[in-house]
């Protein structure tokens, strides 16, 4: 078990590496850069920026530094392979890997990324684990309920729900929320900044907006499984034994139908986590998403991908939690090297 959990936590190394060059290649892409802005900047100052910042170096590698130090007699391998990865790319990415995301280029340097992305993020996290909670708690039950109820109203009205909530986008609920509560009962689902503070009444609305996608698709889920897991022999033979009916469907049926539940609940997780950025748009929430999306106006490169990085090791890491998960909900399940 310990082999295989530090060889899954060392595939997180491969997978920041590919999502920061995915990132950094499309975010030069876009036109404009750090310091456009309406007024333009004098040469001389954008010139001082790009120094201080290290944007004047190529972007991927420096065949340029390598030919200096090479003309300078330099032979050391170690010398001129450093010189060659002295770029943006690599310097950031090398810098990543020692846990510093570099300075915020919108403040010129008075903010760090780690900074920003430590004071933000619990605002979007508090929103997706109300998310998940929600699609969790409704979720789950309602597709018990539909599958042990299977063809009757029960099951049709658990049908008719997932369906809504999967069709239905998270930005098109929420808007329609809040025209709902404003119009009809004079209420604002939009907070002032304050009202973000702590845990509190301002997180439940985005948080069950934007968990009810996730939830139908759980509902969903669950009902297929607990259909199928309800047909297999080992459920007959509980029930021959004279178990209690709630004793096959909770310690006999559901255990073993959670088991892809499971699978999709902690990728989830991390997409309700990351995924909040409409929704935080939406509902005015000053969290991590929203200051993504605001660097990305801004052309704040350093911001960009530090919160991409960010969100990809969270992602990483909830497949690797669901991956240890299996062995508790499944002994069938078992670790072989």
């Amino acid at each position: 078990m310990t082999e295989f959990v530090i060889r899954r936590i060392l595939w997180i190394v491969p997978v920041v590496f590919a999502v920061a060059a995915v990132t950094f290649f499309l975010m030069h892409r876009a036109p404009g850069g750090p310091w456009s802005q309406e007024k333009e900047l004098p040469a001389s100052t954008v010139r001082n920026l790009n120094a201080r910042f290290g944007l004047d170096k190529p972007q991927w590698i420096n065949p340029g530094a390598v030919e200096d130090a090479w003309d300078d007699g330099d032979r050391n391998p170690l010398t001129l392979g450093r010189d060659l990865f002295d770029s943006q790319f690599f310097n950031y990415t090398f810098g990543v890997f020692r846990f510093d995301l570099g300075p915020s280029y919108a403040s010129k340097g008075a903010e760090n990324v780690e900074d920003v992305i430590l004071d933000k993020f619990p605002i979007s996290a508090k929103i997706g684990l109300i998310g998940i909670i929600f699609a969790v708690t409704v979720g789950v039950p309602l597709g018990v309920l539909a599958a042990l109820k299977q063809n009757t109203w029960l099951d049709y009205l658990s049908l008719f729900v997932s369906t809504i909530g999967v069709s239905v986008p998270t930005f098109v609920s929420g808007l329609l929320l809040i025209i709902f509560l404003s119009q009809n009962f004079n209420i604002s689902p939009i907070r002032r900044p304050s009202e973000w503070d702590g845990i509190g009444p301002a997180y439940v609305l985005p948080g069950i907006i934007l968990g009810l996608g996730t939830m139908a698709y759980v509902a969903r889920l669950t009902r297929a499984t607990m259909l199928e897991t309800k047909r297999q022999d080992f459920v007959r033979t509980a029930r021959s034994k004279g178990i209690a009916e709630r004793g096959v469907i909770t310690r006999h049926m559901l255990r073993n139908a959670l088991i892809p539940v499971i699978t999709i609940i902690g990728p989830a997780t991390a997409d309700l986590v990351t995924g909040s950025i409409i929704i935080e748009s939406i509902f005015g929430a000053p969290g991590l998403g929203s200051e993504f999306v605001d660097s990305i106006g801004k052309r704040d490169y350093s911001m960009i991908m530090g919160t991409a990085i960010f969100y990809a090791v969270l992602v990483a890491a909830a497949n690797v939690t669901v991956d240890l998960s299996y062995g508790f909900l499944d002994p069938r399940i078992r670790v072989r090297r």
